[in-house]
């Protein structure tokens, strides 16, 4: 893994989709105060659906990079699918806290009202969701818009997670609402975790900035970070992949797991083999 440190160191889904098996419980009934090993969680069968993309998301590795430990607080911005969630939560609850938080439900717009009605329920079918698979009682789950954001929230989080999620933040004119909130969450040595799929090298705004490809510049990524309060502590290629050449024009979700094109693309087998998308991971500290 090549690390470069620099200082010390979202589309929505029913809640219901995020664990495909719960968790068992304890002999008590409850979840055991002992912190899990990532690895346990990891090889959860919880996970049998999810594994296959590990290659490509290497958890583990990012999540030490990112420096999350089971006992510190988490915060996950926009869970969707929730593939990132059957591991933090698992891995933070029993002895840590797992936070899930998203953008004002008020503020989007939705293609039809049974899409209104899913964002406008997320917050309390993610927390049924979880509550089932960890097999607590729901009001054990924090989950929030930011507009909702308990007072009780403020300068808590070790760490604030947002995977895959910038270029629908910039796109949607929502990053600087969803960095306040970020910054309001954390401690004062909390920091922020990016993973983003990545822009070739020289691309330009209008291609991969002002156009929706999925794709962002790292040096745009940064500006919102820095604009917001933010500095750049640290980068990893944990998740890079030089065979993406990130310029497909129906953008990122040309690739798996989407594979947007469609089984009769005479290049899906290369996009197979491609696998997922390039990708930078960033960690950034509230600046002084």
């Amino acid at each position: 893994m090549k690390l470069t440190l620099l200082a010390p160191l979202a589309a929505l889904a029913a809640g219901s989709a995020l664990f495909a098996v719960a968790s068992p419980a304890a002999a008590d009934g409850h979840m055991e105060a002992a912190a899990p090993a990532l690895a346990e969680v990891l090889a959860h069968e919880r996970r049998d659906g999810d594994r296959a993309r590990d290659e490509y998301r290497n958890p583990a590795e990012t999540l030490a990079f990112f420096g999350v430990e089971p006992t510190m607080t988490v915060a996950e911005f926009s869970p969707g699918g929730g593939w990132y969630t059957r591991v933090l939560a698992p891995y933070l609850m029993p002895a840590g806290q797992y936070i899930a938080f998203n953008t004002d439900s008020d503020r989007g717009t939705y293609r039809s009202r049974a899409a209104e009605a899913r964002a406008k329920g997320w917050t309390e079918s993610f927390k049924s969701s979880v509550a089932t698979a960890m097999e607590v009682e729901a009001d054990k789950v924090m989950a929030f818009e930011i507009d909702e954001m308990p007072e009780t929230a403020a300068g808590t989080v070790d760490r604030v997670l947002i995977f895959r999620s910038m270029h629908g933040l910039n796109i949607g004119n929502n990053a600087d609402d969803v960095l306040k909130a970020a910054r309001t969450m954390l401690k004062d040595d909390g920091m922020v975790g990016v993973v983003q799929h990545r822009a070739p090298d020289g691309a330009s705004y209008d291609d991969y900035g002002a156009r929706q490809r999925g794709y962002m510049r790292k040096a745009d990524v940064i500006a919102i970070f820095e604009a917001n309060g933010f500095e750049l502590a640290g980068e990893s290629e944990v998740n890079a992949n030089p065979a993406d050449p990130a310029n497909w024009e129906n953008g990122v979700w040309t690739l798996p797991p989407v594979l947007a094109t469609g089984e009769d693309d005479a290049r899906r087998s290369e996009y197979l083999a491609i696998g997922e998308s390039d990708r930078m991971t960033l960690l950034f500290k509230k600046a002084d």
